[in-house]
């Protein structure tokens, strides 16, 4: 039985390797092609390089940590506020990438093996996440979506997504597994990855409600009552630390919310401040503003994709079959952007998380919608990559 498992185990590692190393590929060709039309507009210039690509934008931010760590003096902008950044930007992938750097050469050689070899565990674990839900072939095809995806490229760059992704997909399987031990580690790991653990605590939260209402079909002992509430209360304390972090090294209690506002009021002025969920309201009729509609269409279309999206996620046929700890992190998740975010281009970044939620149109059809959602993936990704790479001279062209 144990060289059974063991075959299998060395089988879903090397299948998803294939899957996993042909998509590297093909994003470093693209990523030669964005380098060639680089040009002098560009953020990266004439002399762009597939390396200079890979550590653009905020894989810079990454490596000011790396080298120079975070500031005891927040540094202040001409309107007198405080100005970008690194408190912006959590320490646990910088400082691996370092530490991986001292063993090959540099950090943004460590920065980008980090990367490419975070994802490529994330997709393992997306494939034996999901192989008992949707079956082997399904799992696969939702491997190949993932790793080909519109945002693929982040895999090959100097970017923190790729490790969270690793954490979060353990997580949901620990969950999904009810090894609640398993989360106690991988819940501090996230939350110092990158910002998100608060979303991980409102879905304990929902779960836990769940598991009660569900207690006569699915018993629900008192251990892991203790558990789901231990969770919830770690992720929720974990989600506040760096901001605690940030005022004790800095002496000011504000530095983080402060740091994060900065980026805000580039669109919304000095006076930005932070009230949960209004950043989308508030964005919804700059950018309607941008594309020339009436802005008081702005929230009336939020409302109206916040209720598809939720429709999408109780009553969606292909979305039940993930089971209920995706779905109810796919709500979590979208919960807390609302929230906390102020959507910019970014925003597709930051939807990375839903991958999970995302593996539904993986769910068994026929050929011919997987080929076509494998062609809109790669499509997707060279867009993406030419818009904020190749071009990357504009404020709708920040990855």
């Amino acid at each position: 039985m144990a060289e059974r498992r063991l075959r299998t185990t060395a089988s879903v590692a090397g299948t998803v390797a294939a899957v996993y190393v042909s998509a590297r590929l093909v994003t470093t060709l693209f990523f030669w092609i964005a380098a060639e039309l680089s040009g002098p507009t560009s953020r990266f210039g004439p002399e762009a390089t597939i390396s200079s690509l890979a550590m653009g934008w905020d894989a810079q931010w990454y490596w000011v940590i790396a080298d120079r760590g975070y500031p005891t003096d927040l540094p202040v902008a001409d309107s007198g506020q405080v100005a970008e950044n690194a408190w912006a930007f959590m320490p646990l992938y910088p400082w691996l990438a370092r530490a991986l750097g001292t063993l090959l050469g540099g950090y943004p050689v460590g920065a980008i093996a980090l990367a490419v070899a975070a994802g490529y565990a994330a997709s393992v674990v997306l494939f034996v996440l999901l192989r008992d839900r949707l079956g082997e072939s399904a799992a696969l095809w939702a491997v190949v979506f993932f790793a080909n995806g519109p945002l693929a490229a982040l895999f090959q760059m100097g970017y923190a997504e790729s490790l969270l992704l690793l954490w979060l997909l353990l997580a949901l399987w620990a969950l999904m597994r009810r090894r609640f031990g398993w989360l106690y580690p991988l819940i501090v790991v996230m939350g110092f990855t990158r910002p998100g653990v608060l979303a991980f605590a409102l879905l304990l939260g929902l779960y836990g409600i769940h598991r009660w209402f569900r207690r006569r079909q699915d018993p629900l002992p008192t251990s892991h009552i203790v558990h789901v509430i231990a969770l919830g209360a770690l992720a929720t304390v974990v989600g506040f630390s760096w901001q605690v972090i940030a005022g004790v090294v800095t002496g000011d209690p504000s530095a983080y919310l402060d740091t994060e506002l900065a980026w805000r009021r580039s669109w919304v002025g000095s006076d930005a401040h932070f009230l949960p969920f209004a950043g989308f309201i508030q964005a919804a009729g700059i950018w309607f503003g941008i594309w020339g509609i009436p802005p008081v269409w702005g929230p009336i279309m939020l409302v109206l994709l916040v209720a598809a999206a939720a429709v999408l996620l109780v009553r969606s046929p292909q979305v039940r079959r993930l089971g209920p700890e995706i779905r109810l992190w796919g709500i979590s998740y979208l919960v807390y952007l609302l929230a906390v975010f102020f959507p910019q281009s970014s925003i597709f970044r930051l939807l990375l998380p839903m991958t999970p939620v995302a593996a539904a149109v993986a769910v068994p059809r026929p050929l011919w919608w997987r080929v076509s959602v494998l062609a809109l993936c790669l499509g997707g990704q060279w867009l993406w990559i030419h818009e904020m790479l190749a071009l990357g001279d504009t404020f709708f062209r920040i990855p």
